[in-house]
């Protein structure tokens, strides 16, 4: 019997009798290494399912929790609607409705006026997600005469390319497909990157050597790991300078490569000397017969690739120097820029690397007004500052507190969110004593609440925009719904802005699409052939990496070799400290007192429902996990006397939060993992605004001393459904 109209409706089925119509778009709640095709089915001008592109280049049509929740994700009953103007204290949330114009008006008159008063960079411009803006964003605060242009960079991915760059000039990735031996160093795509775990079995069932080097016990330690070293959090870089003194006493130096292309050998030669087995295995909790096992399969089995995930390793006190521990073994065995080892590449577009090359950085970079040393953190971290075309926003609150070396009046930011700075309630102390806070947002976010105008964003399904991928691809996405509300796209706010503030940049007044146009221009594909096309496209100029190719031609470094030793580090090591060799410190060297704190408090470790606290207000995704949840050791829980779905507080010096606990045969003893971004317990709360590497800035997130005690339920809990 064929369907009824209604039950064809109920079903979905697209069509013309239904009314259904499937437009394609892309998913970009993650970061923009993972942004999948998306299918949306659309009727009446709503969203009412999605599901995964087949055939495309990225995601084959698949999707992980969150992308399969972006209808509750579009239409959360938060998003606000029409731009607001603060009308009670900052905190409070209370807004009223205002006009675009009365909006823009108001941000202009503000902002210039700054300007006029106390120079351009005392407004700070700020990206937080989605990054898709940035390149625009970051233009829009150069042209307006600001050295100061930061985003959430600050606390990832920047620190990792830094320790290439320093280190070997360039960004490196693993070739697994011709490698033995894969030594995974905090490997976990079956949470963080669903698309890379069926390749990883693949790579399983053809025969490679996997060594994960992971605190927690994962799928990918269970489903890829012939060793799994389950080390104490943060202390990599001992592990790897351990192994890098197993390698030279043993003979499995790739002599060659250490003579032809290395510079800074024979120090840092010296100077693993003291990581003998004994230490290492002390420091990082390690059976010492695993370690030497690991280290022989890496060494020996060749060619090895390193997957060194970088957000894990560099969220310590130490990131920076233990990332570039592990760089280093791949000089170090001749794995650097050989078939099967890392090889060089370089990005194409927004940190993804497609095998093209766009002007995204001379898109910005051309309109840099200033010296690098004049902005927010230069003193205080001068190696982010020469490395990064960025402000260190974890210097920010600082500088609007004590206003040297000059005040900051104004914050100008898009997606802005407070919950990823260390001690996030001094952070919003800050706010308060700025002039003027703008913030564009999706939803209310507390952060928002803290803002003079909050101006309504919209998401990747209400506009379109560029993308590349791997393998040489590239999209220009349309809208699959109008804007919701009265909210607009970031870069049209900003194209209006450019105008109504007189901005002396015609480019950036045209708009996105003139912007992109610029950066592809020498591109033989178009901006109408991306859009006229539901899939991405290849791009012809797209080549694929030759191994060997970089080394021939001189390592971007000052030296022109592959670094054990940074010239660049070098630079800032009498001023600041900074040590050129990749030395190891413990992650936990401060003064918190040990036996008061006994437990390393771990945070951020990926988990499938949720990235940031960007959907903890997703019904469908909250209910996989309904409360703030830390995994503790099952030894850890029978010493306190906990069970399943009892409540702990985690506290330390810098305070407290309440949580439900879930004991795990996943943990290491004396390890608490907690995920971030709930406004109810929020974990930064517990991370000293001073725990910083000072390399790079970063927070050291995933080590931080406090002590457990089991509680009651709270209060506030009890009435939940």
């Amino acid at each position: 019997m064929k369907p009824t109209i209604e039950e064809m409706i109920k079903a979905k089925i697209p069509g013309p009798e239904t009314g259904i119509e499937v437009k394609h778009t892309l998913c970009d709640i993650c970061c923009p290494g993972t942004h999948c095709g998306i299918n949306a089915y659309v009727k009446d001008g709503k969203i009412i399912k999605v599901e995964g592109t087949e055939g495309h280049p990225f995601n084959e049509g698949k999707l992980c929790p969150k992308g399969s929740s972006n209808r509750q994700y579009i239409y959360r009953p938060d998003r606000v609607q029409t731009p607001l103007r603060r009308v009670g204290p900052r905190g409070s949330g209370q807004f009223e409705p205002i006009s675009w114009d009365e909006a823009y008006r108001e941000i202009s008159d503000k902002l210039l006026g700054y300007r006029a008063q106390y120079g351009a960079n005392s407004v700070a411009f700020f990206s937080g997600f989605t990054k898709w803006y940035r390149q625009t964003l970051h233009r829009f605060a150069y042209s307006f005469g600001s050295i100061n242009y930061g985003s959430e960079c600050s606390v990832c991915w920047k620190s990792t390319e830094m320790a290439w760059m320093a280190t070997c000039g360039t960004i490196i990735e693993p070739d697994y497909g011709n490698a033995n031996t894969i030594l995974g160093w905090a490997l976990n795509g079956f949470y963080s990157n669903h698309t890379v775990a069926p390749a990883l079995l693949e790579l399983k069932e053809m025969g490679k050597k996997f060594i994960i080097v992971d605190p927690r016990r994962t799928p990918a330690t269970e489903k890829l790991a012939d060793i799994h070293l389950q080390l104490r959090p943060g202390t990599d870089g001992a592990l790897a300078l351990g192994m890098a003194k197993i390698i030279i006493e043993n003979g499995w130096v790739d002599k060659e490569f250490i003579e032809k292309y290395a510079y800074g050998y024979e120090e840092y030669a010296e100077y693993v000397k003291q990581f003998d087995l004994d230490r290492v295995a002390k420091i990082t909790g390690l059976d010492p017969d695993d370690i030497y096992r690991a280290t022989e399969m890496y060494a020996t089995n060749g060619p090895a690739c390193i997957h060194d995930s970088p957000s894990p390793v560099t969220h310590h006190l130490n990131g920076f120097q233990n990332y570039r521990a592990i760089i280093c073994l791949n000089a170090l065995t001749g794995n650097f820029d050989r078939a099967g080892g890392n090889l060089p590449v370089r990005a194409t577009y927004y940190d993804q690397i497609a095998g093209f090359d766009t002007h995204e950085h001379e898109y910005y970079l051309e309109r840099q007004p200033g010296p690098r040393t004049e902005a927010i953190g230069a003193g205080r971290f001068p190696l982010w500052t020469r490395l990064v075309p960025e402000f260190q926003a974890m210097d920010l609150c600082r500088q609007i507190e004590e206003g040297t070396p000059y005040p900051i009046k104004a914050v100008f930011a898009m997606g802005m969110n407070a919950k990823m700075f260390p001690d996030t309630p001094a952070f919003y102390e800050a706010l308060k004593k700025l002039d003027f806070f703008v913030n564009t947002e999706l939803f209310m976010t507390d952060t928002c609440k803290y803002a003079d105008i909050v101006l309504p964003a919209c998401t990747s399904f209400e506009r379109g925009e560029f993308k590349v991928y791997p393998g040489g691809f590239a999209t220009y996405t349309n809208p699959v719904i109008d804007p919701l509300y009265q909210s607009k796209s970031d870069v049209q706010m900003l194209a209006d802005l450019a105008k109504i503030m007189d901005l002396d940049d015609d480019l950036l007044k045209e708009g996105y699409e003139a912007g992109i146009r610029f950066m592809t221009r020498d591109l033989s594909i178009t901006i109408e052939e991306m859009k006229a096309n539901d899939m991405p496209i290849h791009v012809p100029e797209a080549k694929e990496v030759v191994p060997g190719a970089y080394l021939a031609a001189g390592c971007k470094t000052p030296t022109g070799k592959f670094e054990f030793k940074s010239t660049i580090v070098e630079e800032f090591q009498k001023s600041h400290g900074l040590d050129p060799i990749p030395t190891f410190r413990d992650p936990l060297d401060d003064d918190a007192n040990a036996e008061e704190y006994p437990f390393t408090l771990d945070t951020g470790a990926r988990i499938p429902n949720t990235i940031h606290s960007r959907l903890h207000e997703v019904p469908w995704l909250r209910q996989m996990r309904k409360y703030p949840m830390a995994d503790i050791s099952l030894e850890d829980a029978e010493e306190l006397g906990i069970t399943s779905n009892d409540w702990i507080r985690i506290s330390n010096s810098s305070g407290s939060i309440e949580v439900a606990v879930n004991p795990s045969a996943k943990i290491r003893k004396g390890d608490v993992h907690f995920y971030h971004g709930y406004s109810e317990a929020n974990a930064n709360d517990l991370v000293g605004s001073w725990h910083l590497d000072p390399y790079s800035g970063f927070p050291g997130y995933k080590s931080n001393r406090c002590k457990i005690e089991k509680i009651p339920m709270p209060q506030r809990y009890l009435n939940r459904d």
